[in-house]
């Protein structure tokens, strides 16, 4: 009795076994799609510059915009064009319009001592103080000119010195990384920059820009020879017969007869006997 209810019990036990076996286990949850971080867009390139920084140039925060002395000074090649912009008060009014201007700003063509000493001997002793003027202005942009930006510009360009494409023509042309300045004079190249911030450009230029405004002059035309004047034959017959009319008047007054048909000698000595002869009657 008591195998055949254990027996029992055990048969119980192994169906309810099978069955927790074949009922299928509960659907787990979905997950949740993973987001896909959105992609960064990438940053626009930086304009590439046209003009390369030149090693010895001063970084923005060592120096002030306002003082384009201490600027040129530590580039240690501008010793002739920092005395110029000094003569000429130049560089007074270029600081003064730095600090107080809001907006525009100002580009410097920067040659240096070896471009000003590549100039005819004596060149900028010939120069009056209203030409040494002109010379600083035409060397200055009336707008700061990034460099990536000489490309933009329109020709001819203008200059503090005035836009007369007959008398001062500047013309940029930006090609590659490489920037050249014509003035109709001199072709220059813009070697590097030495200083820039958003106001204020100073360029290495190889050659001093000299404007055409010095080498030309206006001079009136000169005037055609006059051809002389052809007078008729008939004319110079009768002056010759007036002109000998009057001779033999002359001579008719002192006594003496003229004869036009014999020659300059035998007209002398007959003149000569005749007057003996009437010197003698008389």
């Amino acid at each position: 009795m008591k195998q055949a209810i254990l027996l029992s019990f055990s048969l119980l036990l192994l169906l309810a076994s099978t069955t927790l076996a074949i009922s299928p286990a509960p659907a787990a949850a979905p997950k949740a799609a993973a987001k896909t971080p959105p992609t960064p867009k990438a940053a626009a390139p930086s304009p590439k510059q046209l003009v390369p920084t030149l090693p010895q140039s001063p970084d923005s925060p060592d120096s002030v915009p306002d003082d384009i002395t201490r600027i040129l000074k530590k580039a240690k090649m501008f010793s002739v064009l920092i005395r110029l912009l000094k003569t000429t008060e130049i560089m007074n009014n270029i600081n003064s319009q730095l600090i107080t201007a809001k907006s525009g700003g100002i580009t410097i063509l920067a040659p240096d001592d070896s471009a000003f000493s590549n100039l005819k001997a004596g060149f900028l002793n010939s120069l009056n103080e209203g030409q040494k003027i002109e010379l600083v202005q035409f060397h200055l942009l009336p707008e700061f000119v990034s460099s990536s930006n000489f490309d933009s510009l329109s020709n001819p360009v203008q200059t503090v010195a005035g836009k007369d494409p007959a008398r001062l023509p500047l013309n940029v042309n930006a090609l590659g990384n490489s920037v050249n300045i014509s003035t109709g004079v001199v072709n220059a190249t813009v070697l590097g920059v030495v200083y820039s911030d958003n106001k204020l450009g100073i360029y290495h230029v190889d050659k001093v820009l000299l404007p055409l405004d010095f080498f030309v002059t206006n001079k009136a035309p000169a005037l055609a020879p006059t051809a002389p004047t052809k007078v008729p034959k008939d004319a110079k017959d009768n002056s010759s017969e007036d002109d000998q009319e009057e001779t033999n008047q002359d001579h008719n007054k002192s006594g003496a007869v003229s004869l036009v048909s014999l020659g300059g000698t035998k007209l002398m000595s007959l003149g000569i006997a005749l007057v003996a002869v009437a010197t003698m009657w008389s």
